[in-house]
């Protein structure tokens, strides 16, 4: 894909606006509503990791909570977070990202020679390798821990704060898809205290990739925006994007995280607000509306750069408005 975008209405991205941003040190552009990975796949950048064993390059294979490989660090200093999705990482004017994985660089992995001995190092032989002699450990594990790629924890203090809150609800909606939103309405409209929360920073869930999709003879859009106005008119019904549930609990307890400065530049950020709430929340009815993943098909060399799942292109193509043969 390359830099070419086409502004039409469905596109999800303001092209109206540009915002820099930085990956792997290298300068870019992109736009309010991006990720981080659709702007990065707008200008053609494929590679963003490399495998643990072999250190095979790695690229986009989903488009949101999905994808395994494109894990960055994000922020510098006190404020940097490691093994952020690039797929769910907002994009920000002066946002800087890098890459976790490959040494010395992205581009040129050390340990890519490693698969020219493939036939040496079977499924599991450095568990059994690098067991003795024991003094030795402490070397192993370094070299290891680089090889592994994962990101680095902030070692200066943090200067955000964060929160907390409880909430008693009739009616809890995980998804904010078409489904998360009827379950919603019918609640609210029976007279429910009700919760919907979605991890995305809009609701629609598939529905946002599928504008000709027709709902109640409604179009993709049109659904979406009659939904919220009636959820907006509905006083018992609380609403809550960029909400993750991450753990349903005995007695229907279930614990949600709100990235709720997250997506906005560090120098920009309120510093009444925190930057992440955690919700507590307990319901006598869950609905969990989380939708589906698709499951990626089995081929030789299905995982390099360039291979990703159907419903991922077509949600980066409705997103970035690639329709046009100029945008690939």
């Amino acid at each position: 894909m390359s830099g070419a975008r086409v502004t039409q209405t469905s596109a999800r991205i303001d092209t109206t606006r540009t915002l820099q941003f930085k990956f792997d040190g290298r300068a870019y552009t992109g736009h309010p509503g991006d990720t981080l990975a659709s702007a990065l796949l707008a200008h053609g950048v494929r590679r963003m990791a490399r495998s643990f064993k072999y250190g095979r390059p790695r690229g986009i294979i989903g488009a949101g909570a999905e994808e395994p490989n494109a894990l960055v660090q994000l922020g510098e200093g006190a404020l940097t977070a490691p093994n952020i999705k690039a797929t769910q990482a907002e994009l920000y004017e002066g946002l800087s990202a890098r890459s976790t994985s490959g040494w010395p660089s992205l581009d040129f992995d050390l340990k890519s020679v490693l698969g020219q001995g493939a036939r040496f190092m079977p499924a599991g032989f450095y568990s059994k390798t690098f067991k003795w002699p024991r003094k030795l450990w402490p070397l192993y594990e370094t070299v290891i821990r680089k090889f592994a790629g994962f990101g680095d924890a902030p070692t200066e203090p943090d200067p955000e704060h964060y929160d907390h809150l409880h909430h008693h609800v009739d009616v809890l909606v995980v998804g904010g898809g078409a489904c998360g939103l009827l379950a919603a309405l019918q609640a609210g409209r029976a007279g429910l205290k009700t919760l919907l929360l979605d991890e995305q920073n809009e609701f629609g869930g598939w529905l946002l990739s599928d504008p000709t999709a027709q709902v109640d003879g409604r179009t993709s859009e049109a659904y979406i925006r009659s939904v919220q106005a009636a959820l907006q008119d509905l006083p018992h019904v609380t609403v809550l994007t960029r909400t993750t549930a991450f753990g349903m609990y005995e007695q229907n307890l279930v614990q949600a995280v709100e990235l709720v400065q997250d997506h906005i530049a560090p120098a920009e950020r309120q510093a009444h607000l925190p930057r992440q709430r955690l919700h507590k929340i307990r319901a006598h009815h869950v609905v969990l509306a989380t939708g589906a993943i698709e499951r990626p098909l089995v081929f030789g060399n299905n995982d390099l750069p360039g291979v990703m799942t159907v419903s991922a292109g077509q949600t980066f193509c409705t997103a970035t408005a690639c329709g046009s043969a100029s945008a690939w």
